[in-house]
């Protein structure tokens, strides 16, 4: 087994078990290496600290599989690691809830860089780094022999892939070829998932608690969904009585799947405004219109991909959330979140407090939202914890 070396003093995060091996942190490494080999990685006097995948192109030089000496990395590793994340599933999302959730949670779940979604009978999976993409064909096997699926389609399209050097890639992996739409079901509501083209795998199934959240406080509330996507915040205001609801998205197809989703439960179209737009220029026009809401809901993309973007993405989650609380009503209800890894709890309750001063508003939070527990973090990876949202109520 090739052996990558640390320098004496990079060893700690691996003795604590954080699956990163960073390339500043190697003193030494073979040359020939091939992207997603396995490599054993040792501490300066030789001794084993971890098995990982090497990837030459990215900062992550190495991603851990195990800290096992004896644990080899081969098709039965994969079916091992996939059975257990499958198994924990069954506690973890209980029957009834939903037929859509994360079966895989890359780092979290013992395979690093691989994110596998299951929407009713497809499974969609990305290969985020260099090892699961050597893997591919077994993790593939692995998934076809214990999900109980009728498709497996990749949609490894996402820019991360870049800086593992590897190239953009959708399609059938096994199986029939998926529907264009794949019904799911949600606490009793039905969404239809583009798993195709949509954001992600298709769907943002890591809001699944924060949108029934969102129903508690939605009866008899004019609500404005920001960065509304396909609507389902806006599916579970409705379904929980709002009186309306204002959806706002750059996309067109996305507002428009919002209406399928909302005749889907056959939910009142009359009470669904749809407004293709900027919601950073939008809401400063509702602003200057003296437009305002009871209940408002940003959930924006991520904003900070890298920790030299951290400063624009704090002032772009300050901005909006100033203009938001300009917007309520007195004692309306902010939902809010930041699905940016890099942004601390702290630091985002930090911005939406200095947005809410600026805005003049006295509020407080009410409640505290996260990733659901399809998407767990493993204890030594706190990377893993990237979803935060505040419920805030204003005076």
């Amino acid at each position: 087994m090739a052996s990558l070396t640390l320098f004496s003093d990079k060893d700690r995060s691996l003795r604590r078990r954080h699956p990163w091996v960073f390339s500043g942190a190697i003193a030494r490494e073979p040359p020939g290496l091939s992207s997603g080999q396995t490599v054993d990685v040792r501490d300066a006097d030789g001794g084993f600290l971890a098995r990982a995948a090497y990837s030459p192109s990215s900062q992550i030089r190495a991603r851990v599989w195990t800290f096992d000496e004896r644990e080899a990395v081969d098709e039965s590793f994969f079916v091992s690691r996939i059975e257990s994340a499958l198994e924990a599933r069954r506690v973890l999302v209980p029957a009834g809830q939903t037929n859509a959730c994360r079966l895989v949670n890359a780092e979290s779940d013992g395979l690093p860089g691989l994110v596998v979604d299951r929407y009713g009978d497809v499974v969609v999976c990305q290969f985020l780094a260099a090892g699961p993409e050597r893997w591919r064909d077994a993790i593939v096997a692995a998934l076809w022999r214990t999900a109980g699926a009728t498709s497996i389609y990749e949609r490894s399209d996402v820019e991360v892939r870049l800086k593992e050097g590897l190239i953009s890639r959708t399609g059938l992996l096994a199986g029939a070829e998926p529907p264009q739409l794949v019904d799911i079901v949600e606490h009793g509501l039905r969404l239809a998932v583009d798993v195709r083209a949509g954001h992600k795998t298709g769907f943002y199934l890591d809001q699944r608690a924060n949108r029934r959240a969102a129903a508690r406080y939605a009866e008899g509330r004019e609500v404005l969904n920001a960065f509304s996507y396909t609507g389902a915040f806006a599916v579970a205001a409705l379904a929980a009585g709002a009186a309306k609801v204002t959806n706002v998205d750059t996309s067109s197809s996305a507002l428009e799947l919002g209406d399928h989703n909302i005749a889907l439960n056959g939910l009142p179209a009359d009470r669904v405004e749809n407004i293709e737009a900027d919601v950073f220029a939008l809401l400063r026009r509702f602003r200057d219109s003296r437009r305002s809401f009871d209940m408002i809901v940003l959930d924006p993309p991520k904003f900070a991909g890298s920790r030299l973007q951290m400063d624009k993405a704090a002032r772009g989650y300050k901005d909006i959330n100033l203009l938001a609380f300009k917007l309520l009503r007195p004692g309306g209800v902010l939902l809010t979140f930041s699905c940016s890894g890099l942004m601390t709890p702290e630091l985002f309750q930090k911005i939406i407090a200095d947005a809410a001063l600026d805005a003049g508003r006295e509020a407080q939070i009410v409640e505290r939202l996260g990733q659901p527990a399809d998407h767990p973090t493993a204890l030594a990876f706190p990377e893993g914890t990237y979803l935060k949202g505040l419920v805030c109520r204003v005076g």
